[in-house]
């Protein structure tokens, strides 16, 4: 039931060994019991000699540790206890491997679904920030600002597209409910975009044609360097035109506002 390597650890840590010297000490003590004391454990049931075990492997689990990883980020949980139920159940070597593959499952996850949200303006400021984070944040009347908080990549691409779209649909369908000013700008804050690929970029291209056939202008904000110099090469500037790129989120809503008014 329980793995050979993974008992011995635990009956190691509960007699109070430091060092690796305990393995020396446990290889001769069991090469002593095989040659000379097997007889006398031939008929001990084996629900004793699991009951030792279990009871020795007790002390190795941290269940504050444990409850810690759950409040602070579940998935890390996971990642524990799926090691835990490995190694238990299996070996030290599967518990590792389950470890491993959820952790990049995890990354995988994070890179195909970056997160993408709004941003508003802090009174009094020309800070712009999450609406979600800072709910007493303005919305820009006629602007919408989104920010991708990650590389834009070809397992991404697909996926920042139909968000895009979906956060222009809710948000003119908010401005229609309400009768504010309708929508006429996208700005893009780009300053976590690391880095863009060639599907990245076909994305842009492709978001720019939406905002085109709705009457919308797609401004950039803050684009890095290397993010700048591929969308040079692919000619992507010319497209957009260099006037709708700005250094921050702040100078493009003054520059969209004085447009508007």
């Amino acid at each position: 039931m329980f793995s050979g390597p993974f008992s011995r650890s635990a009956v190691n840590f509960n007699a109070g060994c430091k060092t690796a010297m305990s393995n020396v000490v446990m290889a001769i003590a069991v090469m002593f019991t095989l040659l000379f004391l097997t007889p006398l454990f031939h008929y001990t049931p084996l629900v004793v000699l699991s009951a030792i075990i279990i009871s020795a492997m007790l002390g190795l689990i941290d269940y504050e540790a444990a409850i810690h990883l759950w409040k602070v980020d579940k998935f890390d949980f996971v990642v524990c206890m799926g090691a835990y139920i490995g190694v238990v159940f299996a070996s030290v070597e599967v518990g590792l491997v389950i470890a491993v593959a959820i952790s990049v499952l995890r990354l995988l996850l994070f890179v195909a679904r970056p997160k993408t949200f709004v941003l508003g303006n802090l009174p009094n400021s020309t800070i712009y920030r999450s609406v979600e984070q800072y709910p007493t944040t303005n919305d820009v009347p006629g602007i919408l600002i989104l920010q991708i908080d990650a590389p834009i990549y070809f397992a991404n691409s697909s996926y920042l597209r139909e968000r895009i779209s979906r956060w222009i649909d809710e948000e003119e369908d908010k401005l229609k409910s309400t009768g504010e000013t309708s929508l006429q700008y996208v700005i893009f804050n780009m300053s976590a975009v690391g880095n863009i690929d060639t599907s990245g970029i076909s994305m842009l291209e492709e978001v720019k044609k939406i905002t085109d056939r709705r009457g919308l202008k797609l401004v950039l904000a803050n684009p890095g360097a290397e993010v700048m110099k591929k969308l040079n090469k692919s000619k992507f500037i010319e497209t957009i035109g260099k006037e709708w790129i700005y250094l921050t989120v702040g100078e493009a809503v003054e520059a969209c506002n004085y447009k508007l008014h």
